[in-house]
């Protein structure tokens, strides 16, 4: 079967999208001089839809990346703690009287539970029960809170037309649907499913924000602006210019101070996942000179098919950049860990043997309008 997917990376500190690709990708030279009839129709009549940028474009339940929200909600809230350890013992039962018993993906694959597990230890084992019972515990209007903080189910605001809100998981998305939002949402909403939807776009700034210690930044494409004068125009100025632009209001999200200790939490599972014995992705990063937290993802659709996701940052002690890939139909987010190996190492210069760098360049000034 053939793929398609999309990968972004960005400098977690800045905000800065360092790269962005969509595949099947198309030759956007072939649109400088006018592009031919016949190739712009092979574009438009070809099933995998090239021209469709699926970084802002497409929307994907995260699945398993989602529970690092699930799990800072959690800790912040109070309805769990560090150190706390919740007994994965098969399938979950919301009650006496449930007929709706869902399990972990663990007990469906070798018939047991995971056992007793804190935090850490669940993002590590990407544990699903124990995410159940903490979103459970906390409710769906805290999990939305979250969320939104760390910027999912609305815009980024990055200087593209077409970009896509996607769609958080809430009591709100569920009365658009018709439906009476229930305990069965909530715990399908703490493992990345139910309504969740989100693009690539908005998933780097979320592990951008994980990995710089849960602080707020804006995604953009624009390094700088340099007025004529040599004077740097200021972003806050840019910002405001190209919300104008693209009709885009500012989002008003409420400035959380996640504590420190629940972000340790949560970043030593996600080390966990490419360095611990239980990892989800240990044998990817097993041999990888620079540590790397990640956390796999696998996100059931609409007819089966299983979407892949792998969302990771590096260096693990001082985090530089974060990398999202989401593979459609990829099956495991195991698989998907081989290309953000492949990203990170590039980026620091793991795979280069020979460089010949131009260090001449012509200056250039193009005017807003």
């Amino acid at each position: 079967m053939q793929k398609v997917g999309a990968v972004v990376v960005t400098n977690v500190n800045t905000g800065e999208i360092l790269a962005m690709a969509s595949y099947p990708d198309y030759e956007p030279g072939l649109f400088y001089n006018g592009i031919s009839n016949e190739k712009y129709s092979e574009y438009n009549t070809n099933p995998l839809n090239p021209l469709h940028n699926r970084t802002i474009q497409s929307s994907y339940a995260p699945g398993s990346t989602f529970k690092m929200i699930t799990a800072i909600a959690a800790l912040e809230t109070g309805v769990t703690n560090t150190v706390e350890k919740i007994n994965d013992n098969g399938p979950y039962i919301l009650s006496q009287n449930s007929k709706y018993k869902p399990s972990c993906w663990y007990y469906k694959d070798y018939g047991r539970g995971h056992g007793p597990l804190n935090v850490s230890g669940a993002i590590e084992k990407s544990c699903n029960y124990f995410f159940y019972e903490v979103g459970t515990r906390m409710g769906i209007d805290n999990l939305e809170k979250y969320s939104r903080y760390f910027g999912l189910g609305q815009k980024t605001g990055i200087e593209l037309y077409n970009e896509k809100s996607g769609t958080l998981a809430s009591k709100s998305a569920a009365e658009k649907k018709g439906r009476t939002w229930g305990a069965g949402d909530m715990l399908s909403a703490a493992i990345g499913q139910s309504y969740n939807d989100f693009t690539p776009v908005q998933m780097a700034k979320y592990i951008s924000m994980i990995a710089n210690g849960g602080h707020s930044i804006d995604l953009s494409i624009v390094k700088s602006v340099v007025n004529s004068d040599g004077t740097q125009v200021p972003d806050s100025e840019i910002r405001q210019f190209t919300n104008q632009k693209l009709g885009i209001e500012p989002n008003e999200v409420e400035n959380l101070q996640i504590k420190e200790e629940t972000m340790r939490a949560v970043l030593e599972g996600m080390r966990a996942v490419t360095e611990g014995e239980s990892g989800t992705a240990r044998s990817i990063f097993s041999d990888f000179d620079i540590s790397v937290g990640g956390k796999t993802g696998s996100a059931e659709v609409t007819g089966g098919d299983v979407n892949a996701w792998f969302v990771g940052f590096a260096p693990f002690e001082k985090p530089e950049i974060a990398v999202i890939v989401v593979v459609e139909n990829g099956g495991h987010g195991y698989y998907t860990a081989e290309v953000v190996r492949e990203v990170i190492a590039e980026y620091f210069g793991m795979n280069m043997q020979y460089v010949n760098e131009v260090m001449s360049a012509e200056h250039e000034t193009e005017q807003f309008n």
